[in-house]
């Protein structure tokens, strides 16, 4: 197979891509997926996230959430209390974003079944090679 010089470089699919792989690696993080459905339903305290996202510990919390009001999707409000309430509530960009996490976990869960039969496929094909390899 011969290499044409088709112009696109590492330098020129990074420098298009970056900004948008940075963002979406942020929104589509584990942590951040979970603390985003959780505050979807209104402010939330950090202690209700941390019982309620199975296997996050304090630490990933607080700087995913960190992360996540820096980039503007979640807000954090501290109520002159003793001791202080802490909640977040997602931003109106964030809860544009958890609609389209909507539609994409109902794709998930639609195509489930589909995705799992075509692993099986794929890996009994693959092995049956092997096998004969």
């Amino acid at each position: 197979m011969s290499r044409r010089n088709t112009g696109v470089t590492p330098q020129v699919v990074n420098a298009h891509a970056c900004p948008v792989r940075e963002v979406l690696d942020r929104v589509s993080g584990k942590w951040s997926v979970q603390i985003l459905v959780a505050t979807a339903h209104g402010p939330i305290r950090f202690t209700e996230l941390e019982r309620g996202i199975e296997g996050i510990s304090r630490r990933m919390l607080t700087l995913t959430l960190r992360n996540l009001e820096r980039d503007g999707l979640v807000t954090r409000t501290v109520h002159p209390t003793v001791p202080p309430k802490v909640e977040y509530e997602l931003t109106p960009v964030a809860r544009e974003l958890h609609e389209t996490l909507l539609r994409l976990t109902g794709w998930a869960e639609r195509n489930r079944v589909y995705i799992a039969e075509s692993r099986a496929a794929y890996d009994n094909e693959h092995d049956l090679e092997s096998a004969e390899a």
